[in-house]
């Protein structure tokens, strides 16, 4: 009896200090690793803002589609050259887009979708960092929307896009607010917008100039969705009705700003350009419009090579844009080995071309990226309001070749 006393005493005395052992390591060793300290917050940095043109009266852009960004290193490239895929992964992705912030030093980069594959995402949280690192270390704004491919991960596409928001330098929305006192189409918000990443960007005119604080360059983002049924066949997504009316709202309600504006502006330049038109606009969303698969065009400047890949539904956005007057092109992603610029009703729809190695794409055909530069018009004594629209494309080659220039708008033609 005594000798099970004394087995039982020596369990609880090994057992008190295994537990005290246990204690002590924890609050000497690695209580500060557990405890989330006002050091260890961290807060979103901030990019300068508002958006606005430079002091020499240009805005650039550099739109970045489908880099379908994998799980990193670990991620192989597709449709390269043989002689290449062995060492080519994701990181040749993360190289390309470094390279091209260097070389065009954009004011802004937009992201039109299929930021990251799905199906090759373990963790859908560190592959949007891994995809839009180098945006966040060159401490530029940007902004994304969503493709068909992003949410095949481990978020919805309302977490992806309310992480994308809150990513440094982000100024991605993940719908418009109708807090927002800044978005003058927030009378106009319906009670229900479909999908995530409908929002609007303003870009003020240069400083110094009379339109220093006022919107002359509009950035229209779109969800256009990812997968759908219609009458029992799958297709892609499209842009609702719901999206087509604020974006509406929002048109007209610039519109209306810029008459006041110029009514009220009695000190303005006298210079003739000064009494001037909506301010121009551009949209960007993923998945092309059907009219673009039907290929009426005026023109086509680029490379036409696959199948338009879109919706069956024609919900009315070529109409809606053209009846807005402000849109004079649109950015458009999802058709990898199209990077053309084809007109459709006088509003041009570029695609980006195919950016990520992780993307299908062709052997021996450079993955490339699109640039956007905007340019005022110098008035007597200061920049006055946007005068031209530009595109081009570069290569991910040695020279970064830059191919297919175009005008894509000027104000004395559309006149």
């Amino acid at each position: 009896m005594e000798s099970v006393s004394q087995k039982t005493w020596m369990h609880s005395f090994l057992y008190l200090t295994f537990i005290a052992l246990s204690v002590y390591l924890l609050q000497t060793l690695i209580s500060k690793n557990l405890i989330f300290s006002h050091e260890h917050v961290t807060v979103k940095k901030q990019p300068d803002l508002p958006l606005r043109f430079r002091s020499d009266g240009t805005f650039k852009i550099l739109q970045v589609a489908d880099m379908h960004y994998g799980n990193g290193i670990l991620t192989r490239c597709r449709d390269v050259l043989a002689s290449e895929f062995d060492n080519c992964t994701d990181l040749n992705t993360v190289r390309f887009l470094r390279r091209m912030i260097e070389a065009e030093k954009p004011d802004f980069i937009a992201f039109t979708g299929d930021n990251i594959f799905g199906s090759s995402t373990p963790d859908a949280a560190e592959s949007l960092f891994g995809a839009f690192g180098p945006a966040m270390e060159s401490g530029l704004p940007w902004a994304a929307v969503l493709g068909n491919h992003d949410q095949e991960s481990t978020m919805t596409r309302e977490e992806l896009m309310s992480f994308i928001s809150l990513m440094d330098y982000s100024v991605s929305q993940i719908n418009p607010s109708a807090d927002d006192t800044s978005d003058p189409g927030k009378e106009h918000l319906v009670s229900y917008i479909d999908g995530f990443g409908n929002y609007n960007l303003r870009v003020l005119g240069a400083p110094g100039s009379h339109l220093a604080n006022s919107s002359i360059l509009n950035l229209y983002f779109l969800d256009s969705g990812d997968r759908a049924v219609v009458e029992g066949v799958r297709t892609y997504g499209w842009i609702k009705e719901s999206q087509l009316v604020w974006l509406r709202g929002v048109s007209q309600s610039f519109q209306v700003t810029h008459r006041q504006d110029q009514n009220q502006d009695n000190d303005q330049p006298s210079d003739t350009f000064s009494v001037q038109v909506t301010p121009p606009a551009l949209a960007f969303f993923h998945i092309p419009i059907p009219e673009i698969r039907q290929g009426y065009f005026k023109e086509i400047i680029g490379q036409y090579q696959e199948y338009v890949a879109c919706s069956s539904v024609h919900s009315g956005v070529l109409q809606t844009l053209v009846s807005m007057g402000d849109v004079k092109a649109v950015f458009i992603g999802h058709d990898h080995t199209n990077e053309f610029c084809g007109n459709l009703n006088d509003i041009w729809f570029c695609y980006g071309g195919g950016f990520g190695y992780h993307g299908y794409g062709r052997a021996g055909w450079p993955r490339r990226a699109r640039v956007i530069l905007a340019e005022l018009v110098k008035g007597e004594n200061a920049w006055m309001g946007v005068e031209k629209i530009k595109t081009w494309k570069r290569l991910d080659d040695e020279k970064l070749s830059k191919i297919d220039e175009q005008v894509l708008w000027d104000r004395q033609s559309s006149k």
